[in-house]
């Protein structure tokens, strides 16, 4: 069933498979050949298997049985390009998983999951346009890594219709021929119309890695005008202005000052109301509201919210920005800006975002969609992530020891 299902997946996605006959062995590990592959996955002698062998086997199935694709359809030097074969073939295995079961456990192809290795010391990180001998650590960088860029690629920069149209143009090109990294790159540029220079140089040619942050967000409202409501905004802001605490502890060590024991110590500037509205002020307003007109009044009747947001590229590697707007009436509203926002200024952007309610909260990347790798500065306000831990257990058991069996032999011992 794996075999055949993975066989449905990667003609989706491809071509239509040529072979007569793809064949899966049991085996000790996995290694792929023309229509046969081998593939370890045996349960234990009483008949139960771990989580991890079934899945192990058939992730191991399906990687094997696409290479019949990738190389030996679409036959890229995996030598010189590794990840144009492993890569690949990891994104479709990916595919493939989900449609076989989508709570599958997939290893490779979220892009949170590869977040630890692009995060880490960039000693030990190449590029993944690096040949084969070169590379470092292999796994990430042939498989991982560029099967993330791939899904990233489909789901959040170009869409899956597009991409997907573009992925199988760029298969059907290529079947029984010998592409290069260019022209998978100039493929999937010409049959989807998008340029995407900027999304391979930062993903395939670069060690840079995703952390997007809110640096600053100010909020600003439009000035009515109108004393009525200026004045009373004014006044609270005065009073929020004068809190000290000073005047906090007065109120009980001063219980009666000497203007308020003594009439005769007051004048105008004791009572006088600096906010108060005058009939100055509502003539002003009324000459004011002459000037607009019928769609100026409207927009200021709107009673609109401007939320200048800055954002900071310290990561280095640009990407689209999603942004979560969670509003004080308890919805919420989602906005895409596409990575070119960056074309102008790669470190740091500033953009207005209207809103017609006020935000409680912004959230950058709320679907974990760019693989960023801090995702402490993708609030606003600052939001508090707390750990857990345990207390430490002097007679832990020894790494790698049994705790018991498998899953299903303690469910068997019920």
């Amino acid at each position: 069933e794996v075999v055949a299902q993975t066989l449905k997946t990667y003609s989706k996605y491809t071509i239509d498979y040529p072979y007569p006959v793809a064949i899966s062995v049991e085996a000790s590990n996995g290694m792929e050949y023309p229509m046969i592959c081998f593939n370890y996955g045996r349960p234990e002698k009483d008949g139960t298997y771990s989580e991890g062998t079934k899945y192990g086997m058939i992730s191991v199935i399906i990687h094997e049985v696409g290479h019949n694709f990738f190389p030996m359809i679409i036959n890229s030097d995996e030598r010189q390009w590794t990840w144009m074969d492993e890569g690949l073939n990891t994104f479709l295995q990916f595919l493939t998983e989900k449609e076989w079961d989508k709570n599958y456990p997939s290893r490779r192809g979220y892009p949170a999951d590869i977040v630890p290795y692009m995060k880490g010391d960039k000693k030990y990180i190449r590029p993944i346009m690096t040949s084969s001998d070169n590379v470092v650590q292999l796994g990430p960088n042939a498989y991982g890594k560029p099967a993330t860029a791939l899904n990233i690629l489909r789901e959040t920069v170009m869409g899956r219709e597009l991409f997907d149209y573009a992925f199988k143009e760029y298969a059907r090109r290529w079947a029984f021929k010998h592409p290069t990294p260019e022209d998978f790159f100039r493929t999937m540029e010409d049959a989807s119309a998008v340029d995407l220079d900027w999304f391979w140089r930062g993903w395939f040619f670069s060690v840079d890695h995703v952390d997007i942050a809110l640096k600053s967000v100010t909020h600003h409202e439009l000035n009515t005008k109108d004393p009525q409501v200026e004045k009373e905004m004014a006044r609270a802001q005065a009073t929020e202005d004068r809190r000290n605490i000073t005047d906090k502890l007065n109120e009980e060590d001063i219980p009666m000052s000497v203007v308020e024991k003594k009439e005769n110590m007051r004048d105008f500037y004791n009572t006088y109301d600096e906010f108060e509205v005058t009939a100055e002020d509502k003539k002003a307003y009324a000459e004011y509201m002459k000037t607009l007109d019928g769609e100026e009044r409207a927009l200021l009747e709107e009673g609109l919210h401007f939320y200048e947001i800055t954002f900071e590229n310290k990561g280095g590697l640009v990407m689209p920005l999603i942004i979560q707007f969670n509003y004080e009436d308890g919805t919420e509203e989602i906005e895409r800006i596409p990575a070119e926002i960056w074309r102008r200024h790669h470190d740091e952007i500033t953009k207005v975002f209207v809103k017609k309610k006020p935000v409680q909260q912004i959230v950058l990347d709320p679907y974990l969609e760019t693989a960023d790798t801090d995702l402490s500065n993708n609030y606003y306000p600052q939001q508090d992530t707390p750990s857990r831990f345990e207390l430490y257990k002097r007679q832990s058991a020894p790494r790698g020891s049994s705790t018991g069996g498998n899953p299903m032999q303690r469910s068997n011992s019920r």
